[in-house]
């Protein structure tokens, strides 16, 4: 499980009462798990699989705001100011989730107000990588931007190969990393084209393998 997520910061009695007032829940690859506008009725707990965070933009495509994977609280900062959702969730592979109702949620961390710290801190370090997030699209050309996300998909969602390199595991497609990128398809397709003549990446259908990790580092922002 990833470091710092939700699920990391809890102890295994915290986890057995969450998932005493949770319900379990499965969802297949392209289900929606939440939308833009709901109310904010729950929260869920990623227990496997991965999904992805967007909302649309007014030119009809997705802008992806981030992947979360297994450990992830979702849906938490519309729980928290009692607004609707702001983004869309998506599964982008099988997932297995806790669902908690909203009430059920507030209950479980009034009752343990060091989970509720960790949540707030949770939080402010999402804040500080949107922030981070927006000096790099002021800063950075679109093959920056793309080398950026994938040293940070190799971090989040890498494995190493037999070639030295690393698998990125995350099923991805050109249009979610244009999307996450403020990036036209195009241009996206473009400096992928770009890195894979440099020798730094090989792409297949919804993979990517890097093979020069230290490269993208040095070329993005």
């Amino acid at each position: 499980m990833p470091r710092g997520e939700f699920l990391s910061v809890l102890t295994e009695a915290d986890r057995h009462e969450l998932a005493a007032v949770g319900r379990p829940q499965q969802a297949e690859r392209g289900e929606v798990l939440m939308a833009r506008g709901d109310t904010a009725d729950r929260v869920l707990v990623l227990e496997a699989g991965r999904v992805k965070v967007s909302i649309p933009t007014s030119s009809g495509r997705d802008a992806v705001l981030t992947f979360r994977g297994p450990g992830a609280l979702l849906g938490e900062q519309a729980l928290v100011d009692e607004s609707p959702r702001s983004a869309t969730v998506v599964a982008v592979e099988p997932v297995q989730l806790l669902v908690v109702a909203a009430s059920s949620f507030r209950s479980f961390l009034a009752a343990r107000p060091q989970v509720a710290l960790a949540m707030l801190a949770m939080l402010s370090a999402r804040l500080r990588e949107s922030d981070r997030r927006l000096a790099e699209f002021a800063a950075a050309d679109t093959l920056g931007r793309i080398c950026a996300r994938l040293v940070e998909l190799c971090e989040a969602h890498g494995e190493a190969d037999a070639t030295h390199g690393v698998r990125i595991t995350l099923p991805i497609t050109q249009e979610e990393l244009a999307g996450w990128t403020g990036s036209s398809v195009e241009m996206t397709a473009k400096s992928l084209r770009s890195l894979r003549s440099l020798g730094w990446i090989v792409t297949g259908r919804r993979t990517i393998e890097v093979r020069d990790l230290a490269a993208l580092r040095g070329r993005a922002p």
